[in-house]
């Protein structure tokens, strides 16, 4: 067996040495206070789009699950292992919290597997079979007349997004959260490339750059 990575032990030495020193107290109030962050962030396992860099977050701040894709299943009581769900449903029931932010991202490998239709990666063809839950049954897919592979891919990214804030809505305690103005549903979308944040506007179903957002 290969020793454990180096790169990471120097990288918790440098924790302990500059950045623990600074938050030990906040540490020790979470260990003996337990968590309580305001905001769950759902978000892809892409190792380019990390919530807590992105946000600029500490210790305690952010209930994060990552999958491929971003995605959120449907509500589905079927006594089967749900990783999603059971996060979710930890973040609303336990939790409470005030947020629920859907974080998409530009180059996802997953929505690139979906689009490309590439073969199993293996036997199970985990990837395939996972990203089946971004479209409904009978609901078909393609490249629109005249729009670059480019615009179509990115044009998927944020789809993930809005199936996703859909399929939130399909968990009862979510909905009853919503609908009770105890909770919000949110929209995100990163650009790898130039670190760019865009913030789904909800009435006009489009997503607008943090700087505009900013000045409006």
């Amino acid at each position: 067996m290969a020793p454990f990575p180096e790169h990471l032990i120097e990288g918790y030495r440098t924790f302990t040495s500059q950045r623990l020193p600074t938050e030990q107290t906040r540490y020790r109030e979470l260990s003996e206070r337990g968590q309580s962050p305001a905001v769950m962030v759902i978000g892809c396992c892409d190792s380019r789009v990390s919530p807590e860099v992105i946000f600029d977050a500490g210790p305690g701040e952010l209930f994060v699950v990552r999958n491929v894709a971003n995605l959120v299943p449907v509500f589905q009581p079927d006594g089967g292992a749900h990783g999603v769900s059971a996060a979710l449903e930890y973040a609303v029931q336990v939790l409470r919290v005030k947020h629920v932010v859907v974080l998409g991202h530009a180059q996802c490998g997953g929505i690139k597997a979906f689009i490309d239709d590439i073969d199993p990666l293996s036997p199970g063809d985990f990837i395939g079979r996972w990203m089946q839950m971004f479209i409904k049954p009978g609901e078909k897919v393609s490249q629109r007349e005249h729009e670059s592979r480019q615009d179509f891919t990115t044009r998927i990214e944020k789809a993930a997004v809005f199936r996703s804030l859909e399929n939130l809505m399909t968990f009862p305690f979510v909905r009853n959260s919503v609908e009770r103005g105890e909770m919000s549903l949110h929209g995100a979308y990163f650009g790898v490339a130039e670190g760019s944040l865009f913030v789904l506007d909800p009435k006009a179903k489009e997503f607008r750059g943090v700087s505009e957002i900013a000045t409006t």
